[in-house]
């Protein structure tokens, strides 16, 4: 079983070589303080190497899932996602999607009417450095302590 990891773009495009562009076009991170999640596979862990000097990445929890999906998720035609978006999507409660997508019995690309990223403010008390690894800066690997990073930007 693969983990769900929570992939923020934390840097701009301005001095990025074509190839990181190109990455972080097809993980669809397009702008700054943008927010996708990807399932941990080889393919991704790839990607994630290649744009680690871009993005902060790690593994998200079912809670703090539920709260990104409840705070700042969307559906087609900029709509919140609600608990009646969630019934639309198939699901009982954003709860009950939140778990789905942790455990892995859905990908969020096979949600239909969902917007696959997030749109979220820059974090409160600013990201540090952007220009080091993470414990000094923001970028690269947290681990589990990336939901340290959503809480203050959701």
């Amino acid at each position: 079983m693969s983990n769900l990891m929570a992939v923020v773009r934390v840097r701009g495009m301005v001095n990025t070589p074509s190839d990181v562009e190109e990455t972080l076009k097809r993980l669809r991170l397009k702008k700054v303080n943008t927010c996708v999640l990807v399932q941990e596979t080889p393919e991704y862990m790839g990607m994630l190497q290649k744009v680690k000097d871009r993005v902060a990445y790690g593994i998200i929890d079912s809670a703090m899932l539920y709260e990104l999906l409840r705070k700042r998720g969307r559906l087609v035609g900029d709509r919140p996602l609600t608990e009646e978006g969630a019934k639309e999507l198939g699901f009982q409660s954003l709860r009950e999607l939140a778990e789905a997508l942790v455990k892995g019995s859905i990908k969020i690309s096979n949600l239909k009417g969902l917007k696959p990223f997030f749109r979220l403010h820059p974090p409160s008390g600013g990201y540090g450095s952007v220009k080091k690894p993470y414990p000094d800066g923001a970028l690269g690997n947290w681990g589990k302590d990336i939901s340290k990073l959503l809480k203050r930007m959701i």
